[in-house]
Parts: structure tokens; sequence; C-alpha cells
């Protein structure tokens, strides 16, 4: 197992390939503002329990000056945390909110609304933390990424895909530039989580009253209300199209992240994909996608590959014996292999040794990360920039989201990203926007 220190910002973000060998185990950040680093942001905390928990304590240093959550029992728990802040129901009036004048926005809703949240903080001057995906579309990641583009310099953003803050992620980056595995030719991404398929669920009659259904919808057309798509986490709405991405959107977030760094990745020039059936309410219970990448300024064109619901690569038996990885992503150059996930890395050079590599020097190592939203806290005080900005994420969650719309028109797509076309396939323009969906009063770019 081979593995070393870090890579520096400055010149890790130059793209380059180092040079030499080393075998060495070792156990980021940071976005505007005129204001001091000592300064305590206002923040609004959109979405209130569920992921909110875990960002709440991540920003808990800040001013938490209103809370905004559908379900009235779950704003008024976190509003014994802080009184202090002013309780909504409604995002739209939460980002209107005038005194105390709001700095930054946690969004931790569901995936349907978190493109509108986005575009509509950063349009009246909000610095921006999402839960992943940043969007529900390809078109919505676009508008997403190109808002904050238009703020770039003046808003600090990032997207929840904490892993990207941990050290492991960090070794595994500058293994793959510095040339562990020789010259990168594919990598190839799962998760076994296995979602559900179905129909959208059955009529329970009316909403608890502390519980704003329609507010819940949102911007997507009104579904009946049923419990079950309020319990059970992400897991019990996701698989719906209205309502989420499957398993691409949630999980391949988290895991694409580490291919997309390692291997610098913007947009690809095709994608297709396969799963079960396509059905008109849910997303595929399994998905393989393949996209093909174009060189860069360090390598030359890569594929990526994905992998869910049990569904993985075929792994050399005899180099790798980690069949049992619920998720990974195996790295494959023209000099070997890098297997890693979350917490794990291995190295198997298929020359028979490393001669081919040199580690990388001191000052050429990434920094390690002052946690994720510390990062991002960061960023909105001192204008030092962040590693998940919207314009990083959001290309990777319109790549992401790209293979669903090859799924369901069940064609290789010829991409053209600077169009946001495919243009081998008119019929997957239906997909790739949710614009006719929206309900009256929802506006994307509000």
């Amino acid at each position: 197992m081979i593995a070393h220190r870090r890579v520096s910002r400055r010149n890790f973000l130059k793209a380059g390939v180092g040079t030499g060998a080393g075998l060495l185990i070792l156990p980021f950040g940071l976005a505007r503002g005129a204001a001091s680093p000592n300064n305590k942001l206002n923040i609004a905390m959109i979405g209130a329990a569920g992921r909110a928990n875990s960002n709440l304590k991540g920003v808990a240093t800040e001013n938490i000056v209103a809370l905004c959550d559908v379900d009235e029992q779950k704003l008024a728990a976190a509003a014994k945390k802080f009184p202090d802040a002013k309780t909504y129901v409604d995002w739209r009036k939460c980002l209107d909110q005038k005194d105390p004048k709001i700095d930054a926005v946690v969004c931790s809703t569901t995936d349907h609304t978190h493109a509108f949240i986005n575009i509509w903080a950063m349009n009246r001057g909000m610095h921006v933390y999402c839960e992943k995906p940043l969007a529900n579309s390809v078109q919505e990641a676009r508008l997403v990424r190109e808002t904050y583009l238009k703020n770039k310099g003046k808003l600090a953003t990032q997207m929840g895909t904490q892993m990207h803050a941990t050290d492991n992620f960090r070794r595994v980056v500058e293994l793959v530039r510095s040339g562990a595995i020789g010259t990168p030719q594919d990598v190839r991404v799962w998760c076994s989580r296995t979602p559900k398929g179905g129909s959208y669920l059955p009529d329970e009659g009316p909403a608890p009253e502390y519980l704003h259904w329609d507010l819940w919808c949102g911007p997507m057309p009104s579904h009946a209300y049923n419990k079950e798509y309020v319990t059970g986490g992400c897991l019990a709405w996701n698989r719906f199209w209205d309502f989420g991405s499957g398993q691409i959107g949630d999980m391949g977030s988290h895991m694409m992240d580490l291919a997309y760094w390692a291997y610098d990745l913007r947009f690809p020039t095709t994608c297709k994909a396969e799963g079960t059936p396509v059905n008109t309410d849910t997303c595929p219970e399994w998905l393989t996608a393949e996209w093909d990448h174009p060189a860069n300024n360090w390598r030359g064109p890569v594929k990526v590959y994905w992998y869910d619901a049990g569904k993985k690569p075929g792994m050399p038996s005899k180099i790798f014996n980690r069949e049992e990885l619920f998720k990974g992503l195996l790295f494959k150059g023209d000099k070997g292999f890098l297997l890693a996930d979350y917490n794990y890395r291995l190295v198997m050079p298929t020359t028979g040794d490393m001669t081919h590599y040199k580690s990388p020097k001191p000052q050429d190592l990434i920094p390690p990360s002052p946690g994720h939203h510390e990062e991002w806290i960061a960023g909105c005080k001192t204008g030092s920039p962040t590693l998940c900005n919207f314009d990083y994420s959001g290309a990777m969650i319109e790549h992401n989201l790209l293979s669903l719309v090859a799924y369901r028109v069940g064609k290789k797509l010829e991409w053209d990203a600077a169009k946001l076309k495919a243009t081998n396939c008119p019929e997957a323009d239906q997909y790739i926007s949710k614009d006719n969906q929206y309900r009256p009063g929802w506006k994307l770019n509000g």
C-alpha cells in the first residue's frame, strides 16, 4: 500500500503531475468579505432537522438569525436552541428578511428545492452552503453554477460533500496527480445502496396541521400527502423524479467527488446509461453509466463509469481482495490501479515496482482542511477559496444528472456542454430541464 503527505494548494491547482517514489502512510479553506474573520455571520438555516442538525453544529459559532422549516414541530425544536432567531415556514419569505440582515444561508432541504434556494440566496447577495446535490436537473445545476460565476469574488459557496475535507481524499488526489498509477485511463465509481422503485404514494388524506404540505411539494407538481414521503430520511423521497435523483444524485455526489477532483474533470463529451425499465414516477432501481471526458493540460482523455445497487466493476482478484467494499472507486492508469473509499486507499502497480513514481516535495502537498463548514465560514469572511464551490460542484452535479437523461431516452448522448444540448438526441431536452413542470408562483431564478 502506497500513500504520502500533502500537495500545496497553489501548485496543486496548476494541475501539475509530480515525479518520484515514496512509501509513506499519513493518517484545507476558505471565501468574501471586508469583514474581520472574528466577526460573526448572520446565518439563515433553511431546513431545521435531519441534515440540518449536523449543519447547525457546523455553523453554531455564528449568529443563527433565521430558521425555516415546513414542519412546525421541527421548527419549534430548533427554535428552542436559537430563541433569538426569527422563524418561517416559507423559505421565500425567510430570504427576504430585512432585519437583521442575512449574510449567509445554509440549505438542508429536500433536493427539489435546492436549486431554487441557492439561486434566490445568491441573487440577494448571500453566501450559500447547500447539501448535495445542488440541483435536481441538468439545467438547474447549470443555472446554479452560472449564478455563482456572476458573483464570484463576492460570495462564498460550498456544496455539502463533507468527505472532500478528509485527509484520505487528499492523499488519493496526490497519488493520482503525482503519477502513482501512471497516465490515467479511467475510473470506476460505485455504491451498493439499492433504492426502491414503484409509483407516487397513495393519498392518506390531509397532512397534519403542523406540516405545510403544499410548501413541502414546493415548485414541483402537487402530490397527495403520504407520511412515507417525510419519514425515513432522504431514501423516502429522493427516488421520485419530482423530488430527487436517486443514488447518482445522492451517493453519487460523494463518490464522484473524488474522481472529479483527482482527474480534474469538467464537462463530458458523451454519456450513456442503462438501468431498470424506465418508470414515469421513480428513478431506476439500479443504474450503470459511462461518460467520456476530453484531455486536459496534464492527462489524456479518460472514461468515467458509475454502478449502483450492487453493480460493481470487475476487479482483478489477484491484485485486489476488496470485493466487500460497499462503495468505492477504482482508478486505472497505464502503470497500475488505485482502489479507494472514504477511509481507504491501496495502490498496486501492474509493472511490478514503483520506480516510475516520485513523491511530491513537501511544498507541493495539499494542506489539511480546517473542516468543511469552517472552510466555508472563512470564505464568507475573508474571501479565501472554497474547494466545493458552486463552479466545481455545479459542473459535477450537471455531469452526474446527465446520466439520468441518457437513461430515460435510452441513447448514448453526444453532449455539447456549451449549448446544454445533446446534439444527436432532441428528445433529451424534455429531461434536461424541468421548466415546464414548475408550479405557478415558483420562479427558479427569483
